[in-house]
């Protein structure tokens, strides 16, 4: 998630994909950045990555 004063657009994701591949190997970084409001998290505070893995399937389907 974005600080408030950060919106999201396609400059920063470039620029957020640039510095992870700078400090990662050529294959670890992101191909495609994705900006939302709220991750799905459990009671405990985790993020429910399961969650977030459906959507894009779903996303990708339909």
């Amino acid at each position: 998630m974005l600080a408030p004063a950060y919106k999201g657009s396609e400059a920063l994701a470039e620029e957020l994909a640039q510095h992870v591949k700078k400090r990662l190997s050529a294959h670890s970084y992101p191909r495609a950045v994705e900006f939302v409001t709220e991750l799905p998290k459990t009671p405990s505070g985790k993020i429910q990555r399961f969650l977030l893995r459906k959507a894009e399937v779903e996303k990708r389907k339909g």
